[in-house]
C-alpha cells in the first residue's frame, strides 16, 4: 500500500493533488503544531495577471496550539463574501468557470467552526470533482504517537497502517533518508512536480498558484493530465 502524510492545506497547489493520486491512503497531520503564515489556511490565486494571497480568518491561532484545535473567526463569513467574489471577477472569464464556480462556492460556504474540517471539507470535495478516489484519514483520529516527531512518527504511522511504501513532496530529502525507511521495511520515494503549464487568459504563466486556478482553466480530463505531470525519485 501506498501511503502519504501532509498537513491539511487550503486550495493547495496542484502538486498536493498529485500527492494524493498517488497514493492509495493519505494521512491528514492535523495534530501538530499550527505554524502562522504558512499555507494551511492560504495560498494564492491570479488577479490581474498576477499571483494574489488569499488568507482565511483564523481564531487566536497560535504556534503553541495544535492544527486541530484551531477555529474559524467570526469574520469568516465576510471573508468567505468577499472570496467569492473576487474569483467571480477574476475568473468569469475562464473556460470552466460555468462548471466550477458553483463547486467552488459550495465549498467556501461550508458551515463549520473547526479549521481542520472547514480545510478537509474542502479537500474532500475537490477530489470527489477531480475523480480521485483516495482514501483520506486524520491523524487526530487514532495513531496514539503524538509523543514522536519528525522521522519517527512518520515511521511509526507507517507501521500502524502496515504500508511498504511511503511518497513524500520532494521538499523532503533534506529531512527524510530512504536507508532509514529500508531498514523498516519501507520504501521512500519523493514526489517531484513536473514543469506544469496551461494557458491563462492571454498573459504570461503564473506558476504554482491554487488547485482553484487550475480548475477554472482546465477540464476534468486535463486535470488528470497534469495531475500525472511527477516523477518519483
Amino acid at each position: 500500500m501506498r501511503l502519504a502524510i501532509m498537513q491539511p492545506y487550503l486550495f493547495p497547489y496542484a502538486g498536493y493533488f498529485q500527492l494524493i493520486n498517488a497514493v492509495d491512503r493519505f494521512v491528514v497531520l492535523d495534530d501538530v503544531n499550527h505554524i502562522r503564515r504558512g499555507w494551511v489556511n492560504r495560498n494564492r490565486i491570479l488577479v490581474g495577471g498576477e499571483a494574489h494571497m488569499f488568507t482565511m480568518p483564523l481564531k487566536d491561532a497560535s504556534q503553541n496550539r495544535l492544527i486541530c484545535e484551531i477555529e474559524l473567526s467570526p469574520e469568516v463569513t465576510e471573508w468567505q463574501r468577499t472570496f467569492l467574489r473576487t474569483l467571480e471577477y477574476n475568473y468569469r472569464k475562464a473556460p470552466q468557470f460555468a462548471a466550477v464556480f458553483p463547486v467552488i462556492r459550495e465549498i467556501v460556504m461550508y458551515d463549520s467552526v473547526s479549521m481542520v474540517d472547514y480545510i478537509c471539507n474542502a479537500l474532500r470535495r475537490v477530489c470527489e470533482w477531480l475523480k480521485i478516489g483516495t482514501e483520506m484519514v486524520w491523524s487526530s483520529r487514532g495513531y496514539g504517537n503524538k509523543n514522536y516527531a519528525g522521522a519517527e512518527r512518520i515511521l511509526d504511522i507507517c507501521r500502524l497502517e502496515g504500508t511498504d511504501h511511503y511518497i513524500n513532496p520532494i521538499g523532503g530529502t533534506d529531512i527524510y533518508d530512504k536507508e532509514m525507511f529500508a531498514r523498516r521495511g519501507i520504501r521512500l520515494n519523493f514526489l517531484q512536480s513536473g514543469d506544469i503549464k496551461y494557458e491563462q487568459f492571454n498573459g504570461e504563466f503564473v506558476p504554482w498558484l491554487s488547485i482553484i486556478d487550475v480548475m477554472m482553466f482546465n477540464s476534468v480530463a486535463e486535470i488528470h493530465d497534469i495531475l500525472g505531470q511527477y516523477t518519483l525519485v
